[in-house]
């Protein structure tokens, strides 16, 4: 009778859960069907991925994380349930964020190579501009010589263009694109000159010698940093390494640390600390010029 009934308490949690998440998934994709519709939220990812198959993709990571790891738990020994299911909900939680970091890390690195060839397309307008090119002619000569990232936003600057739009206007929706302190300038001078009817060459090329000691000077700044930025990760990595070398050393001191419930608390009370303490150093050591 007991087992019977545990069956059905088993059976009716089940289906409860599989209908609650059925319908969390079923609102969260109307959400970004809208989201993609209206072109707000998560457009920075955009290029990369659509809202719908983000959302899919972060389910897919919760749902397996949320299994992988306390079954891994599980295999080592710990059977506690409650901190099986701690893990299994802080795992959901994390994988439910890994596509994001993922797209992320890729949109911040496209724009990190945009931003290191601000200073080329520049020189490249100032030397269309002194051959005598009108400004479209030397944004489409540039867009042809440059790699991307930056050939594609200029090819979406020339066709925005095309369709009869300003070309200020096209400007100032590429910085709402890819906003940066050295573009932002750029494109200031640029349109002041146009509003001004000043020397456009002579202006770009006053503007060239102030991006490249703005890059000298952030190459400085990174020099400098780099030993706070090597201590953040020699600090995060430490007791991984310490806890690697004891366990090769003597394998059953370091036994419990993964087979009870109160090393497992100690292991997640350390990490917990150890990405405090890596956030904190990672601010200090980040500058912005």
């Amino acid at each position: 009778m007991d087992v019977s009934l545990a069956v059905l308490v088993f059976l009716a949690a089940s289906f409860g859960g599989g209908f609650v998440l059925i319908s969390v998934w079923n609102t969260l994709q109307e959400n970004a069907k809208k989201q993609d519709g209206e072109g707000v939220g998560i457009a920075p990812l955009r290029r990369f991925v659509s809202p719908v198959e983000l959302l899919s993709r972060q389910f897919i990571s919760a749902f397996a994380c949320a299994l992988v790891f306390p079954f891994l738990l599980w295999c080592k020994g710990v059977s506690a349930a409650l901190l099986l299911i701690f893990v299994g909900i802080i795992a959901a939680v994390i994988g439910w964020r890994l596509p994001i970091f993922y797209y992320n890390k890729k949109v911040q690195d496209r724009k990190s190579r945009f931003d290191g060839q601000i200073l080329h397309l520049a020189m490249n307008l100032s030397n269309g501009l002194r051959s005598g090119m009108a400004l479209p002619q030397a944004l489409e000569g540039a867009s042809s010589r440059m790699p991307d990232p930056m050939k594609e936003e200029l090819l979406v600057v020339l066709r925005e263009t095309r369709l009869g739009l300003d070309l200020p206007e096209a400007f100032e929706r590429l910085y709402r694109r890819m906003p940066g302190e050295d573009l932002r300038l750029l494109l200031t001078s640029i349109r002041l000159s146009l509003q001004t009817g000043g020397s456009l060459a002579e202006i770009l090329s006053r503007m060239v010698e102030t991006i490249r000691a703005r890059t000298e000077f952030q190459e400085k700044v990174k020099t400098m940093t780099a030993q706070g930025r090597f201590e953040a990760s020699a600090m995060s990595l430490a007791p991984l390494v310490v806890y690697i070398l004891l366990k090769v050393i003597d394998p059953e001191l370091m036994k419990p640390l993964t087979s009870t419930v109160v090393g497992w608390c100690a292991i997640g009370t350390v990490a917990f600390l150890l990405t405090i303490g890596f956030v904190i150093i990672r601010k200090i050591v980040t500058i912005d010029v």
